[in-house]
């Protein structure tokens, strides 16, 4: 039996993720802050199919994503993919480089980096001693290439990424894949005009991908 955890998990992308591995017969494990929102998850997971269970948490609540973490693992047996890839959503006040506070960065890295970090020290144990796993950190492309609107968001994004690569790069040989996504589009409907856009459905199989066939690439970005 096998099992990936999705971090933030919602209708568009967590659920496409859901299906895509779902499909290939993991179990899912969906973990984020609002409850209703995953059990109603679960309940069309599982009318397709897919063994799916809800373990609600907020990733800036370091124990209680350990905890869900943990009752996953007991449910399921193992956890053997992490996907993380929360939204901050309305909790998030944008700024530029140059207007942003100490503090409005810091969020970002407590939500982004260190929810991340946490919920890999989670997992990872395991993983080594299974010699397998896969560890899927995702962000806006905004952390490659950034953009002044979103300087503290970009800023804790490229922080995300700086870590998910040098963990590719500490865990080569072990078996275990850790690995960066970075999403280059709006996901389902445009965000900005103009700016190119793609179905979950597009983006999922990337993940698919890293778990199986891309296991050595340390990042993936997905543009149209």
């Amino acid at each position: 039996m096998t099992s990936i955890a999705i971090i933030g998990a919602g209708p568009q992308l967590g659920l496409a993720i859901a299906r895509t591995f779902g499909s290939q017969g993991l179990d899912v494990a969906l973990i984020s802050r609002n409850r209703a929102k995953l059990d109603d998850l679960v309940g069309r997971l599982t009318t397709e199919g897919i063994t799916a269970a809800a373990f609600p948490a907020d990733v800036l609540d370091r124990d209680a994503l350990t905890q869900a973490l943990k009752d996953a693992a007991a449910r399921f047996g193992s956890i053997d993919v992490l996907e993380y890839s929360p939204v901050a959503g309305l909790a998030t006040t944008l700024a530029t480089p140059a207007e942003a506070e100490p503090a409005q960065v810091q969020h970002e890295i407590e939500f982004q980096l260190y929810g991340a970090i946490t919920a890999t020290k989670a997992v990872l144990p395991a993983m080594r001693e299974a010699d397998a796993g896969t560890l899927l950190y995702t962000t806006g492309a905004g952390s490659i290439d950034p953009v002044p609107q979103v300087g503290n968001v970009n800023a804790a994004a490229a922080a995300l990424r700086n870590w998910a690569i040098n963990l590719h790069k500490e865990l080569d040989g072990t078996g275990v894949q850790a690995a960066h996504v970075g999403i280059d589009v709006s996901i389902g409907t445009p965000a900005v005009p103009g700016f190119p856009t793609a179905q979950p459905e597009e983006i999922s199989p990337v993940y698919w991908e890293l778990h199986t066939t891309k296991r050595n690439q340390a990042e993936l970005v997905f543009s149209l």
